[in-house]
């Protein structure tokens, strides 16, 4: 069988003192609920068949974001890929821009719900979304995809995440 493999956008935005900051989301319904570090994600999705993993990184941004900020597909940073623990393969791209969490709309999904009930109850995919300082998103994000963060401060020039990297 065939792993999953899927695409998504790493979006950033540089803080007041100049500080990388990053967008990271908690997954939606029971299962995730009282989870937290080690259980943030960028925003991703499934590779719909035939479908270019750049175009699915920006509709899976839109479809778990609701009001997510247009990008231009050729100003998108490559980050390659990673393999989570469950051998997934996600391939990632980030963007500078803005977001407001609380603005968060995304799709829903539908599950049984309690277990053997056979009743459906529907939830959000994605139930909550903060910016992080690099130290919390270490603290938050799934351990593959903690690397997705170094690689995005090694293309903007800074280890530390902060300053030292180049202005737009």
């Amino acid at each position: 069988m065939a792993s999953k493999h899927s695409a998504g956008i790493l979006l950033f935005r540089r803080g007041d003192e100049g500080e990388v900051e990053f967008l990271l989301v908690h997954p939606g319904g029971p299962f995730w609920k009282r989870k937290d570090l080690g259980a943030w994600s960028i925003p991703k999705g499934q590779i719909e068949h035939e479908e270019e993993a750049r175009a699915c990184a920006i509709r899976e941004l839109r479809e778990e974001l609701g009001p997510a900020p247009d990008l231009d597909p050729a100003q998108l940073i490559e980050l390659g890929s990673i393999k989570q623990r469950a051998g997934k393969v996600v391939e990632a791209w980030a963007a500078e821009a803005e977001f407001d969490p609380a603005r968060l709309d995304s799709n829903t999904f539908s599950m049984e719900w309690p277990p053997r009930s056979g009743g459906e109850q529907e939830f959000p995919e994605i139930d909550r979304a903060e910016w992080f300082d690099l130290e919390g998103a270490r603290e938050k994000i799934l351990p593959a995809q903690a690397e997705l963060l170094d690689r995005l401060l090694e293309r903007l020039g800074s280890a530390d995440g902060e300053r030292g990297f180049p202005e737009r």
